[in-house]
């Protein structure tokens, strides 16, 4: 059977079973069977041929873009004849195939002896920006050789007439309303964790957006305002909270956005959406990937009394009341050009947050990645032409207030900026490009990354960066048909551009499931780096981490660089004495609750950098707080540690890239071993004194400082996502949260500890746990099923080393056997201890689930609703969050513990403890200290 009646099969099956269009063609072989139908003149395939290799084939550096492009060459030289695709065609096709293959067709035609066709491609060429080193060093010496051609491409580029030449965006955007949903909306609505093996599938993944209902009520609008885009609102709440998924604007973008070209099917661009209360920072990132518009509508604000005092409800929560109405279905203006949003003539609300110079440009150019090309494309022609960098785009945003220190975060970027003007440090409000140190690609983020990378023609890591990895932990749980199809590809695919892989694809070593997080903790080596993750829990203990999209971890990965503001800075420090019962997990959630409380409700993190000042608690655990910024809908989180702690956790990170050498997952650049040579010199400086661990001058400024008092930390702390609250928009968030005692007695039906919130001494917690009611009772019963599963094999191996594993597997009534991994996912739970694959598990919720209705238990990170546990019509599924103790005990009561069986049960027990310091962790300012870096290409 050729390849092109199963693509047939396929096709019919896709639009039987799943009412789709056929799947971009990304196969060099199955298009060059195609091509081969095109050139047969009577054909019966022939005319579909056509339309498949027009329309359908995906752009950038997928083998199909390589055949497509030679084709369109040889079509262009006149060695083929093909009646519908003229030369002219072939070119504007070529114009459209984005770089790699179509970079390298047109550079051999434009610097070929055919004056004409030079010409022609010359031109098609001054629009790209797609162009990596290969391809710019191929002009620069066809320059240098007197080639008249590459002379005025470069003239060309460093005019970056590739943007200058384009439309100008409108100056009034008419949109009508949708409320997608009240409250805050995470990008599990838009784009759910069960269906992440669908997410390279753009058509079909779309599918899963909301409900079919809401995306029915989209085209509705549509067809009724036909000159209105339909603007996604969160109302009273926050849109794009949560996972960093890129999947989230794509679904939008497919529902209501644009075709990006009339070429390359399903990806689609300049999605309109907004919130109450703004766009979530990472969900921000991606609006801007795609050249589309995130809006801060502010239409309900907190109600005040005669004498300008918030009014307050039972709970002792604001009341809010509306300040503009926008209904579904209510048309809307958008004017650009004054930055305000009108309803009629009526001005609404300022939205000038929307429209700096740099986003401007990321809607002009139809994204923010042809603009981090375009601007590097045009400093090398002005480099190679002798010429200065003529000013095209909107300067980097470059704030410095003399004599003011510097935050941890400020530090950082202006040890990591480049292509500033200044030579005094930034502050906060800058906008630059820095370096990026660390990479991190998870599993069902991964096949977008990959796509992304393809669609910018990338073949290579950039030498830039000093690390990165490719996690298997979010389909660690269940190897099912979906995995086994997507995982291998994707590891594949990332080992071949440079990446470390969980696994091998040569099968050497065994795999590694390990949680994404714990790994990218561990070999950031350098308290100063930068980190970008492809996913929202990225977020390091050592340097700066960001959650990131598919798109940015794609741009990190391809050109060691990504572009971002300085943000604010909240620093969080610490006063009075943990007690010995508490964990460090009830501390975390007591942040969030106090600072709420010492700030009115308003959530001051939002958006911002939180920097706790942690001091001796190890890497390890202190990750516990950093992670959990993430719900505090901070942007990231900087951990302040003393030198003597943070040289242990370089040297325990040390010891963990070496077991991963030892296993053979070292690639030939040998890039861990290079990590392992950064440490050595990272803990020298810091030894020698000469660099010692990062920490803010004794002068900088904050957004807002908050004091966590440990003294008021008396009982277990848990998240709660109360789903019964009357007020839709106060559920689901990350806000509530309650002492153990509120929920006295209440039935537990499913404990989980696991995730990236938990760590070795977890584990630990566990077996001690075990050992004690072993001793006590004689055995163990659970009365609700406790699901274990540990971040990483290493804390495994060293648990069984330890004999802590012993106890664990003993009163298991489920161990992961690595031989035979599980082919489905549990839908029905014993009241037994499963000991599960290291991994994501049940926080991930795209392979485990508790069982509809349950009310868990866990220590994880998310509480969304269906995440964990879906509802079922009698009863909401509730994923309550909490530590390790309390979560091993509710499962044995099966019910949560009262304080005193708590008490009883920890005592003993070496709890995650954490004692503040006592000296101000800050440096003396230094004006000098830190001057950004000049111009790096």
């Amino acid at each position: 059977m050729s390849l092109y009646t199963e693509y047939m099969e396929e096709i019919q099956t896709r639009k039987a079973e799943l009412g789709l269009s056929p799947k971009p063609i990304d196969s060099a072989d199955l298009l060059s069977e195609i091509i081969a139908q095109i050139k047969d003149t009577k054909n019966e395939h022939r005319k579909d041929s056509l339309n498949f290799f027009i329309y359908n084939t995906l752009p950038g550096t997928t083998s199909a873009a390589g055949v497509k492009a030679q084709f369109l060459k040889e079509i262009i030289l006149g060695q083929e004849s093909v009646a519908e695709i003229t030369a002219e065609f072939a070119f504007e096709l070529l114009s459209h195939m984005k770089g790699g293959p179509s970079i390298e067709v047109l550079l051999e035609l434009a610097l070929g002896n055919d004056a004409a066709v030079a010409t022609q491609a010359a031109d098609v060429l001054k629009t790209q920006v797609f162009l990596y080193d290969a391809d710019m060093a191929r002009i620069k010496s066809a320059y240098e050789a007197g080639n008249a051609v590459a002379k005025e491409l470069l003239e060309s580029f460093a005019q970056a007439e590739f943007f200058t030449k384009l439309p100008e965006i409108a100056e009034k955007i008419d949109v009508v309303t949708y409320i997608a949903g009240e409250g805050d909306i995470s990008t599990d609505l838009l784009s759910p964790g069960n269906q992440a093996h669908s997410r390279a599938d753009r058509e079909l993944h779309g599918k899963c957006m909301i409900t079919e209902e809401a995306q029915q009520e989209i085209v509705e609008l549509q067809k009724k305002h036909p000159n209105a885009k339909v603007m996604l609102i969160a109302e009273k709440g926050t849109m794009g909270v949560g996972s960093s998924r890129m999947s989230g604007v794509n679904n939008v973008a497919l529902w209501a956005g644009k075709q990006a070209s009339p070429y390359v099917p399903f990806i689609n661009i300049a999605p309109v959406v907004a919130g109450t209360n703004g766009i979530a920072p990472i969900f921000l990132t991606t609006v801007d990937v795609t050249g589309g518009i995130g809006l801060d509508l502010k239409n309900w604000v907190k109600k005040t009394d005669e004498n300008g005092n918030t009014v307050t409800d039972a709970n002792g929560d604001a009341v809010l009341e509306e300040a503009y109405s926008v209904a579904t279905g209510t048309v809307l203006t958008i004017n650009t050009k004054e930055k305000k949003l009108y309803n009629g003539d009526k001005e609404l609300v300022d939205v000038s947050s929307a429209f700096t110079p740099q986003k401007v440009e990321f809607m002009k150019a139809g994204g923010s990645y042809a603009v981090v090309f375009g601007k590097k494309l045009q400093t090398f022609a002005a480099e190679t032409l002798g010429i200065a960098t003529p000013l095209v785009y909107a300067p980097s945003k470059e704030i410095s207030h003399a004599g003011q220190g510097l935050t941890a975060v400020e530090k950082i970027f202006n040890r990591n900026a480049v292509g500033v003007l200044s030579d005094s440090p930034l502050h906060a409000g800058s906008n630059v490009r820095v370096k990026v140190n660390i990479v991190g690609s998870q599993d069902t983020t991964g096949p977008m990354t990959s796509q992304e990378l393809e669609a910018m023609a990338a073949s290579t890591i950039s030498p830039l960066v000093d690390g990165a990895y490719q996690s298997g932990c979010h389909t660690a749980s269940v190897w099912d048909s979906k995995a086994q199809a997507n995982i291998p590809k994707l590891m594949a695919f990332m080992n071949k551009f440079g990446l470390i892989t969980a696994r091998d694809p040569e099968g050497i070593y065994h795999s590694m499931t390990d949680v994404i997080h714990k790994v990218l903790n561990d070999i950031t080596v350098d308290d100063r780096s930068i980190i970008i993750g492809g996913d929202s829990h990225t977020r390091m203990s050592k340097g700066v981490a960001f959650g990131a999209d598919s798109g940015t971890v794609a741009i990190a990965l391809a050109t060691g660089e990504s572009a971002m503001p300085i943000p604010d800075s909240v620093k969080v420090t610490f006063k009075g004495a943990m007690a010995k019962h508490m964990d460090f997990r009830d501390v975390v959630h007591a942040t969030q609750a106090q600072m709420l409380k010492q700030f009115g409700g308003e959530n001051v993190f939002q958006g911002r950098i939180i920097e706790v000042h942690i001091g001796t608690l190890m890497a390890d655990q202190a990750f516990t707080f950093t992670d959990w910024t993430a719900e505090m809908k901070a942007k990231a989180s900087i951990c302040i540690s003393n030198d003597e702690t943070l040289i242990k956790s370089i040297e325990l990170a040390k010891s963990r890239i070496q077991i991963m050498i030892n296993k053979g997952m070292d690639n030939k650049a040998q890039t861990l071993q290079g990590l392992i040579d950064l440490a050595d010199k990272r803990i020298a400086g810091i030894k020698s004194g000469e660099e010692p661990a990062l920490a803010p001058d004794d002068n900088a400024k904050y957004f807002a400082e908050v004091v966590v008092d440990l003294n008021e930390i008396v009982e277990p702390m848990i998240a709660d996502p109360d789903v019964n609250n009357d007020d839709v928009s106060k559920r689901y968030t990350h806000d509530v949260i309650r002492p153990v005692s509120f929920y006295n007695d209440k039935p537990v039906d499913l404990g989980f500890v696991g995730s990236c919130m938990v760590h070795k001494g977890d584990m630990k917690i566990i077996a001690h746990m075990l050992r004690n009611l072993e001793k006590k009772n004689g055995s163990i019963e659970f009365k609700a099923p406790l699901v274990v599963a540990p971040p990483t094999y290493n804390i495994v191996d060293e648990l069984k080393a330890e004999g802590d594993w012993d106890i664990l597997s003993k009163y298991a009534g489920f161990e992961f056997d690595d031989a035979k991994p599980k082919t489905a996912a549990r839908t029905k739970y014993e009241n037994i201890l499963y000991l599960e694959r290291p991994g994501c598990n049940l926080c991930m919720g795209n392979q485990e689930k508790a069982e509809p209705g349950d009310t868990v238990i866990a220590t994880s990170t998310r509480l969304f609703q269906g995440r964990v546990v879906a509802d079922t019509t009698e009863k909401k599924g509730e994923s309550l969050l909490g530590s390790t103790p309390l979560v091993v005990l509710s499962t044995v009561l099966g019910r949560f513990p009262s304080m005193d069986e708590y008490k009883a049960a920890v005592e003993g027990i070496d709890l995650t403890a954490f004692t503040p310091v006592e000296e101000a962790m800050t440096t003396k300012f230094n004006a000098g200290q830190v001057v950004p870096v000049k111009v790096v290409n």
